[in-house]
C-alpha cells in the first residue's frame, strides 16, 4: 500500500480537525482532583470530548477513562500496541505575530501553542488509524490512540490511564522527532528556598513551568535604578522596561530539555542586580546557576554516549521580599549520580541560607536500537521519507513513551526542521504532517497487521 497517497486524499481532514484542536487553549491552569468532570479544566475536558466523539463518528471504539486521558481503538488480538499523544499545552508566552490559540494558516502552515507539541502529530496518528480501518486492513493487535491530558505538568493523565488499563505491549510517542527517539535522559525538578529581606529587592518574579525558559523576568525595586538599568540594558543590547519600581528584561523561550537555544531572562535580571543588591540569594544564584545550563557550577555534568550532557534550567524565581523559590529542570543522562548531586546542592546553598529541597523525578528511559520494534519504525521513516542517512537518537525531553515499558518517541519533526515547541510562532507544515501520516500509517501495518 502507498500510504503517501492516500494521505494525500485526508489533507484537508487534517487541516480541519488539527485547526479545531488547536483553536482550544488547553494550558493548565490548576488542577483539581475533586472536580471529576473537568480535572484539568474546562478546555482539556473539551479537547479530549473532542477526539473521543471523532473517534465514535468514524466508527471506532472509545474510551474516557476518569477525563484524565482516552483511547481510540482498532483491531483485534490479545497485544495491544499504543500510539500516545496529548492534548495539553504550555502556556503561549513570549511574542507571537498572530494569537497563539488562532490557528492561523498561512504559506502551507498553521501557527498555534500546540500546533507541533503534540496536537498536529496526534491528529496525524489519529488519522492514520483511520486511513488503516478505512482501507479494511485487518490488525492482529488492538491499536490505540491514547489520548493524555497533563503531558505538560505531572503525567497523571496517562499514569490514571495505566492505573486503569493494560499496558501496551509495544508503542509509540508522537511527540519528538523523526526518524526515532531510542532514548531519554531523566527528568528531575528540584528548588532551592530561603527566607531573606533586602534593602533592594521588593521582589522578583519569572517563570511559570520547570520545563520551559523564562523569556521575561520582573523585579520591583526599593530603589531608583533607572538609570543604571538603562545603561546595562544598552551596553548588553537587552530587551526591557520601566515602569515606576518595576523593572522588567526580556529574553527568549525554550524547552528546558535545550535551554541553550532560549535566553533565560532570569540569568539577565541577576547579571543586573548582583552589582547593587546584597542579597545572599542573589550571590548564590550568581555563583552557582547565572549563565550555566549544564550544571557545571554546581558541579553536576556528566556525559553519557548516547544520551549526551547533562542540562540545568534556571526555570522559575519567585520572591516576595522575604520568601523565595527557585525553580529547576535537570535532564540527565544514565551515569548521573543523583545522591552525590544532592549533596553537591545541599553544600552550595548552605553558607547563603539557601535550602535544597526535592520535588520529584521520572528515572531515564531506553529501548535498545537493535529492538525490532525500532527496526519496524524506522523501516516505515525511511520508505516514505527518503532519508536513509539521518541515524537514531536520544533526547533530553521527556515524552510519554517513557511511561511504558517499551515505547519510543516517533516524529514529527523532521530532521533539519526549525523546532519552537514551547516557543512563540510554533507551527507546523501541513505537507511534512501528511507525509508523517503515511509513516504511522505504515509502521501501524508492520507492527499489528496481519
Amino acid at each position: 500500500m502507498n500510504w503517501l497517497e492516500v494521505a494525500k486524499n485526508y489533507r484537508e481532514e487534517f487541516i480541519e480537525l488539527t485547526t479545531k484542536l488547536l483553536q482550544i487553549p488547553t494550558v493548565l491552569e490548576a488542577y483539581d482532583p475533586s472536580n471529576l468532570e473537568e480535572p484539568f479544566g474546562k478546555e482539556i475536558r473539551e479537547a479530549l470530548d473532542m477526539m473521543l466523539n471523532y473517534g465514535k463518528k468514524d466508527g471506532f471504539l472509545v474510551k474516557n477513562i476518569d477525563n484524565y486521558a482516552g483511547h481510540i481503538e482498532y483491531g483485534t488480538g490479545e497485544e495491544v500496541l499504543g500510539i500516545l499523544g496529548h492534548l495539553d499545552v504550555v502556556p503561549a508566552g513570549g511574542k507571537w505575530d498572530n494569537p497563539p490559540f488562532s490557528a492561523i494558516q498561512k504559506d502551507g502552515k498553521i501557527y498555534a501553542r500546540g500546533a507541533m507539541d503534540d496536537k498536529g502529530p496526534t491528529v496525524a496518528a489519529y488519522l492514520a488509524l483511520k486511513m488503516i480501518k478505512d482501507k479494511g486492513i485487518k490488525l492482529n493487535k488492538k491499536v490505540r490512540i491514547i489520548l493524555g491530558c497533563d503531558e505538560e505538568t505531572g503525567m497523571r493523565g496517562v499514569l490514571r490511564y495505566l492505573e486503569k488499563e493494560r499496558m501496551p505491549d509495544i508503542g509509540f510517542a508522537s511527540d519528538a522527532e523523526f526518524p526515532l527517539i531510542y532514548g531519554e535522559k531523566g527528568i528531575y525538578m528540584y528548588d532551592f528556598i530561603a527566607k531573606e529581606k533586602d534593602d533592594i529587592i521588593k521582589s522578583i518574579s519569572a517563570g511559570e513551568r520547570y520545563n520551559v525558559v523564562p523569556d521575561e523576568c520582573t523585579a520591583i525595586l526599593k530603589k531608583n535604578l533607572s538609570k543604571e538599568f538603562k545603561t546595562f540594558l544598552e551596553n548588553n543590547n537587552y530587551q526591557g522596561k520601566i515602569e515606576g519600581k518595576k523593572y522588567t528584561i526580556y529574553g527568549k523561550n525554550a524547552h528546558a530539555a535545550m535551554p541553550d537555544l532560549g535566553v533565560n531572562a532570569i540569568h539577565l535580571m541577576v547579571d543586573f542586580l548582583k552589582d547593587y543588591s546584597q542579597a545572599k540569594f542573589i550571590q548564590f544564584m550568581d555563583k552557582y546557576l547565572s549563565f550555566d545550563n549544564k550544571g557545571n557550577k554546581l558541579g553536576l555534568s556528566c556525559y553519557d554516549k548516547e544520551m549526551k550532557g547533562l542540562t540545568n534550567n534556571l526555570a522559575i524565581i519567585n520572591y516576595d521580599g522575604e520568601n523565595l523559590k527557585i525553580g529547576l529542570n535537570i535532564r540527565y543522562p544514565r551515569n548521573y549520580d543523583f545522591k552525590a548531586g544532592e549533596v553537591k546542592m545541599t553544600e552550595a546553598g548552605a553558607p547563603y541560607g539557601v535550602k535544597y529541597k526535592y520535588i520529584n523525578h521520572s528515572k531515564p528511559h531506553y529501548v535498545s536500537p537493535e529492538d525490532k520494534l525500532i527496526k519496524s519504525l524506522l523501516s516505515a521513516y525511511q520508505k516514505y521519507s527518503n532519508d536513509t542517512e539521518t541515524e537514531i537518537f536520544t533526547i533530553g525531553g521527556g515524552t510519554y513513551a517513557r511511561r511504558m515499558n517499551k515505547a519510543v518517541a516517533f516524529g514529527a519533526l523532521f530532521p533539519g526542521d526549525e523546532e519552537l515547541a514551547h516557543q512563540p510562532n510554533e507551527y507546523l507544515d501541513i505537507d511534512k504532517m501528511i507525509i508523517a501520516t503515511a509513516i504511522y500509517a505504515e509502521s501501524i501495518e508492520l507492527l499489528a497487521g496481519e
